[in-house]
């Protein structure tokens, strides 16, 4: 019979450890084996459990949760899966340790306060079913770099500098992580420009912006309605929130609205159709590490309308759900730290 997954809760609040117990209850296959007040006793508990995932609070006393994930990384690499709040520095502090090697976050302000946590559950499940899935890597920390170009500067050069006008990437759990080293890495004077939906709830993404911008040659941020795609720069969909490309005379530009209607926000698939339709040939899409299937019908349309397709090798992918589901339409799979380096040859620098 195969044994249950042991999970460790990490929470500084009596009340979130049991009531997320309780949350897991329903899950055939999943047993909780043990519980943490804060950062110190989770990595002693990890030493000793040896638990198969990690539910954690980022936001505790003493040592916090990305203290904590550090440790847990680098002496006993673990799935984890972070609380996190969507205030300002919630997310802050959220976005670091995903950097740092944390699965996937669950926003604890769905709830409208503590005593309706478990509203959350459906979605706590599903991601812990993720999670135990993903793939594990010892901490490796994000590059700090400035504005300076990379070693990918040296890529040969495109066969058709300026045929490329927008590079489209797709991605959802393990994303941040994986754009942290992804966006850094393209050149500056990238002659095309770059749109990014990113699965996130709003209130994050403005962060995510903000904290690749810092890093990145490219000019990073978050997109608003109306905002001119241009070369080298990167446009992040915000979260909870829909962006499609538009193009008005010679001009490309983002339209954000809300659609109830999508399961996904931001989709994957509507950016991606949007910049098949205004693009055509001269558009590229990547779909990178994600669970579920968004972003496959739209590198399907790419792929249809003459466009460059990739997807993240499984090799590298934290979560291979949607570059599995989107394989059929990609030319070629790229391992995580190829995929600058590939575009930079496509697309070339001015």
């Amino acid at each position: 019979m195969t044994q249950p997954a042991r999970v460790l809760l990490v929470d500084d609040s009596a009340f979130v450890r049991r009531a997320t117990e309780r949350m897991l209850a329903p899950l055939a296959g999943v047993s909780v084996v043990g519980f943490a007040r804060d950062g110190e006793e989770a990595v002693q508990q990890v030493r000793d459990l040896r638990p198969d995932l990690v539910i954690m609070d980022v936001e505790m006393p003493g040592m916090d949760g990305v203290a904590a994930l550090e440790r847990i990384m680098r002496e006993c690499p673990t799935p984890v899966l972070l609380l996190s709040s969507h205030t300002r520095d919630g997310a802050e502090i959220t976005l670091r340790a995903l950097e740092h090697g944390a699965v996937d976050f669950l926003d604890k302000g769905g709830a409208a306060s503590s005593m309706d946590i478990h509203a959350l559950a459906p979605v706590l499940r599903e991601k812990v079913w993720a999670v135990l899935k993903a793939r594990t890597d010892p901490l490796r920390a994000p590059a700090e770099s400035g504005r300076a170009a990379r070693a990918v500067d040296s890529a040969p050069a495109p066969a058709h500098p300026g045929r490329y006008e927008v590079v489209a990437i797709g991605t959802s759990t393990g994303g941040p992580r994986a754009l942290a080293e992804l966006i850094p890495a393209l050149p500056a004077g990238f002659a095309a420009a770059v749109v990014v939906a990113q699965h996130m709830p709003a209130g994050f993404t403005e962060t995510l912006s903000e904290r690749l911008d810092k890093r990145s040659p490219l000019r990073v941020s978050e997109a608003r309605d109306g905002d001119a795609v241009l070369p080298g720069c990167v446009l992040i969909a915000p979260g909870g929130r829909q962006m499609e490309l538009r193009r008005t005379g010679g001009a490309l530009t983002v339209h954000v609205f809300d659609d109830p209607g999508q399961l996904h926000k931001p989709s994957v698939d509507l950016l991606f159709r949007s910049v098949a339709r205004v693009a055509g040939a001269a558009s590229v899409g990547v779909v990178l590490t994600g669970m579920g299937s968004d972003g496959a019908a739209g590198l399907e349309g790419i792929r249809a309308a003459g466009g460059r397709t990739f997807v993240e090798s499984a090799r590298t992918a934290v979560i291979n759900g949607m570059p599995a589901a989107a394989r059929g339409a990609a030319e070629r799979d790229l391992a995580l730290d190829e995929v600058a380096g590939v575009l930079a040859a496509i697309v070339g620098a001015e």
